[in-house]
């Protein structure tokens, strides 16, 4: 997934756009640019590399103003380059653009029909070039977007300037993330809200099928036909320091040692062990329907889909429910058969993973009850399930999923105890006993955080073995699965579960 910053406010736009894509390095990207309004029109400056390639060329080539958008690209449509890299300029509009355009090769052969010279190999260059035909012709940029999000066919979320409307940004969302950060006389916007964080917490996000219109003095969201949409907004209690390694020579060691506190987020103001008592503020869903369930699904990829499977021996052992695990990838293209009494609930540490979100979308269509177990407070799959479960896990910058994965394992204990529970399959010392062991788990992950340097005894040990297998069996079995998938993605050496 590419990584997307605007900015427009009376800041240095650069500076702002450059350390924001540096905060969503961990990515992953090919190449990186920013384009930036100037008094004279839009300047681009982009290259393949890394970001420290893209500061030199700006070092060489200086540009400077207070609005503009930035892009760190993950090729997908065409090599990586310096001429596939984003941002697109066609005529007077910028775009950069995360996603996929699925009809570009049609648009693209309309506009060269018309005299358009294409400069890229890749599909997202068609917007720039859409976008500039109706600026050229007298549209509001605003309107220009309308137009051609009209047009496009796939999952974007795309940012656009012009030179014609100075300050202003415009950006629009479909089945791709898209959140707005509100400053004091600046607008922020990005892919992730880590990008701005150490700019701003208060926050907007976007939903499917809705477009901003950023000036320094605001930002209005529509709906892509001009409607209104009336956002309220979140503040987000992470902190710009979080999101930093805080000394460690990496973030996933850093979130490593940060499980036991996250754990102890998790469980917080959730749970009374001394009287076998478990809260969720945040689903409320009634008992009678808890009580009455037949069946739960979880849908999630990945290392979420691991913690499922987890969940499945944990749901199905303490609360008695069927339980089916599916790929959020796979769930929606079988035509599942959603009973009534159906829960599903949607694993994401994100709360914006598109295969997930469209899983449990079938689910919600079919019938069921949806909640989400996310860590991105007021993310999509949160906001549109019927109740959430939040991990509390702070800002995971790391590729690897570390306390994420352990988050969402202890939330799905809570949820199985508290449907055990409900349904008076355990009892009140039985939940308190159940409750009580959860409370030592990070005292324990501590001790076990101690023995470091035997760890890496084991790994100087075993460096040079090519192929690893991790064998468990009932609950250890998705363990085995997901420390074969930490080593393949870590030091890509090959691991089968």
């Amino acid at each position: 997934m590419c990584g997307i910053v605007g900015y427009t406010g009376p800041g240095s736009c650069v500076e702002i756009l450059v350390d924001g894509l540096r905060r969503l390095e961990y990515r992953g990207y090919d190449s990186a640019g920013v384009a930036i309004q100037t008094g004279g029109g839009i300047a681009v400056r982009k290259s393949q590399g890394k970001i420290a390639r893209l500061t030199q060329r700006i070092a060489k080539e200086p540009v400077s103003g207070t609005c503009g958008v930035g892009h760190t690209r993950w090729a997908t449509h065409g090599r990586p380059s310096d001429e596939n890299a984003h941002p697109h300029l066609a005529g007077r509009v910028a775009v950069i653009h995360n996603g996929i355009v699925e009809n570009h090769r049609t648009l693209k052969a309309k506009m060269i029909a018309k005299g358009r010279t294409f400069c890229s190999e890749t599909d997202s260059e068609v917007i720039a070039h859409l976008l500039d035909e109706y600026v050229s012709a007298g549209m509001p940029l605003e309107e220009a977007v309308r137009k051609t999000v009209a047009e496009l066919r796939g999952s974007y979320a795309f940012l656009a300037v012009t030179d014609r409307e100075p300050g202003t940004v415009v950006g629009a969302r479909l089945n791709c993330p898209l959140v707005v950060g509100l400053g004091a006389g600046e607008i922020f916007l990005a892919s992730d809200l880590t990008a701005f964080l150490s700019h701003t917490r208060d926050v907007l996000f976007l939903e499917d099928g809705e477009m901003a219109i950023a000036t320094p003095a605001g930002v209005r969201i529509t709906d892509f036909w001009g409607k209104p949409r009336e956002h309220t907004p979140q503040r987000i209690d992470w902190s710009s320091t979080m999101a930093e390694k805080g000394g460690y020579r990496h973030f996933m060691l850093k979130e490593i040692h940060e499980q036991p506190r996250a754990i102890l987020d998790t469980l917080a103001g959730r749970m009374l062990p001394e009287s076998g008592e478990v809260f969720f503020e945040t689903l409320p869903l009634p008992v009678e329907q808890l009580s009455s369930l037949k069946k739960v699904t979880l849908v999630a990829c990945g290392t979420s889909w691991h913690a499922a499977l987890v969940g499945k021996f944990m749901i199905e052992g303490l609360a008695r429910i069927p339980v089916e695990v599916d790929l959020g990838s796979e769930y929606r293209y079988r035509d599942p058969v959603v009973e009534e009494g159906t829960m599903c609930v949607a694993i994401s540490q994100s709360g914006e993973t598109a295969d997930t979100l469209a899983g449990m979308r079938e689910a919600k269509a079919k019938g069921a009850t949806t909640v989400a177990i996310c860590n991105v407070v007021a993310s999509t799959i949160a906001r549109e399930s019927d109740g959430v479960i939040y991990t509390h896990a702070g800002p995971e910058i790391g590729v690897a999923s570390t306390k994420a994965f352990t988050t969402q394992l202890v939330a799905l204990y809570l949820m199985a105890i508290h449907l055990a529970r409900e349904r008076r399959i355990l009892t009140r010392r039985e939940v308190s006993l159940h409750l009580i062991d959860l409370t030592e788990l990070p005292r324990k992950i501590e001790e076990f955080l101690k023995r470091e340097a035997e760890v890496a005894a084991v790994a100087r040990k075993y460096k040079d073995v090519r192929d690893f297998l991790y064998l468990g069996r009932g609950i250890s079995y998705p363990i085995a699965l997901e420390g074969a998938l930490k080593l393949k993605e870590i030091s890509y050496i090959h691991a089968e579960g």
